[in-house]
């Protein structure tokens, strides 16, 4: 079999099922990113729903991705055009959009990330455009081919109209989102037998419908589990999580100095 292509757009790559490994990035400006990039990752999830992140840190964001040669995906805060089309003209290689629990949102999702065929606004003075230096009809042909719409899963009626979601022409992949999932179901952990259910569900119909399903784990052993049931992209914890993790674990290992804070140098 042939080695998957790592320099295809992350929306080929998505459609070529190469698995993919990321991390949420929620501390603003440069650093994260390009640690993250050399340490590996094939994109980075740029967070606007619960970061800090505006227009002024995604733009400085999207350019550490560029220079760093991950992809930047950006998490939107809600489904609106205008946020989208920010994100896209910055640069952002593809968009995860909370709350897609219908095949409606889940066109408008798609008609956002789209010149042909949907309602991005056209601009090529931005980064994406190459700042005017891509002819239009190159620009539009390239971001229509390149960016990725992806949807997250994370209500009740998303998981029941599934189907109807994963039928929109255009949806690239879905992000089980099984935190705001527990909240809604009202179940005592994502372990619950009722989110192990649904998340099933869910990969169920994304494997018959031949896409890309995404979910998130906190450490790399929860990988393999899920990866057997058939999902192929992991955010896997966010750069917070993993300065806390490596705090935490210098402290341990320096539990004789705790012991004794006064001692002398």
């Amino acid at each position: 079999m042939d080695e998957p292509n790592p320099h295809l757009t992350l929306r080929a790559r998505i459609a070529d099922h190469q698995r993919l490994l990321g991390t949420f990035v929620k501390i603003s400006g440069p650093s994260s990113i390009e640690i993250l990039a050399g340490a590996g990752f094939d994109f980075v999830v740029i967070d606007q729903e619960h970061g800090v992140f505006d227009r002024a840190a995604t733009d400085l964001a999207l350019l550490a991705c560029k220079a760093s040669g991950v992809s930047g995906i950006v998490r939107v805060p809600a489904l609106a055009p205008d946020g989208i089309l920010s994100a896209l003209d910055c640069g952002a290689a593809g968009i995860l959009a909370p709350h897609i629990d219908s095949a409606g949102r889940a066109k408008e999702l798609v008609a956002a990330c789209r010149y042909r065929g949907g309602r991005r606004g056209f601009s090529a003075v931005t980064r994406a455009g190459g700042y005017g230096a891509k002819p239009m009809w190159k620009h539009v042909g390239e971001a229509d081919a390149g960016v990725a719409a992806i949807a997250m899963i994370e209500d009740p009626a998303g998981v029941d109209n599934i189907d109807d979601i994963l039928s929109v022409e255009g949806l690239d992949a879905v992000f089980i989102g099984r935190g705001d999932l527990t909240v809604a179901y009202g179940a005592g952990s994502r372990d619950h037998p009722t989110i192990v259910s649904a998340v099933d569900r869910i990969i169920d119909a994304v494997r018959r419908a031949g896409k890309s399903v995404w979910m998130m784990v906190e450490t790399g052993p929860d990988i393999e589990p899920l990866a057997t049931k058939g999902v192929s992209s992991f955010i896997v914890s966010s750069d917070q999580g993993m300065l806390r993790n490596a705090a935490r674990d210098m402290m341990g290992g320096l539990s004789w100095f705790a012991r004794d804070k006064r001692g002398s140098l």
